[in-house]
């Protein structure tokens, strides 16, 4: 069986529905995130994922991730890995992109990074190191992590640079599979929210 990796974003909370950049700060679930994370579980463990029984299972160790994880039913079940904590923002840290833009207008994250945070090519690296563990063995993986990281990782699976992370958008509580197409590393799903509508 050639591998997966299951990719699960953390729940709403306040910063992410304020479009806020929310790297290492440890913001909380809000109570829909947390419905949604329920909702979320609800529909890993029906067919046909039936639970992922043989998926190794690994959770950024922010607090959002990780009550995500386990409020899905895959906390004792879940390594934290610090590799899936969320893009360092240095100095955007809690800024909108409209806050940002208006003292450097025109910026963009997957194309100039962050002042006093994580470099682009950091970014990369860490998504790589996540690729490489995803490939290392016949089995599903399954991550519960935040949304840049996620799209990080998705554009280097795909082989491309960590700009093209720009193209996919990603909501919270949304499931993404990547996989494989004619031998070639493909995304199967993205941005999956099917079940947030129960």
């Amino acid at each position: 069986m050639a591998p997966r990796i299951l990719l699960a974003r953390h729940g709403q909370t306040a910063w992410s529905l304020a479009g806020r950049h929310t790297g290492r700060t440890d913001v909380p679930l809000l109570e829909e995130g947390r419905r949604g994370a329920k909702l979320l579980g609800e529909r890993l463990h029906r067919s046909p994922l039936d639970g992922l029984p043989d998926a190794e299972v690994r959770t950024s160790p922010l607090s959002r991730a990780r009550e995500t994880c386990e409020l899905a039913g895959f906390g004792d079940r879940a390594t934290p890995w610090d590799t899936l904590m969320e893009c360092d923002y240095g100095a955007y840290e809690g800024l909108t992109p409209a806050e940002i833009q208006a003292v450097r207008p025109g910026w963009l994250m997957w194309r100039d990074g962050a002042p006093e945070g994580e470099t682009l090519e950091q970014i990369s690296a860490r998504a790589d190191e996540v690729v490489a563990w995803a490939r290392s063995a016949d089995r599903d993986t399954l991550i519960f992590a935040h949304g840049h990281i996620l799209r990080s990782i998705a554009a280097r699976w795909l082989g491309q640079d960590i700009g093209f992370a720009a193209r996919i958008r990603l909501n919270p509580t949304s499931l993404s599979v990547l996989g494989w197409a004619y031998g070639e590393p493909a995304i199967e799903s993205w941005n999956d929210t099917g079940h947030l509508a129960m």
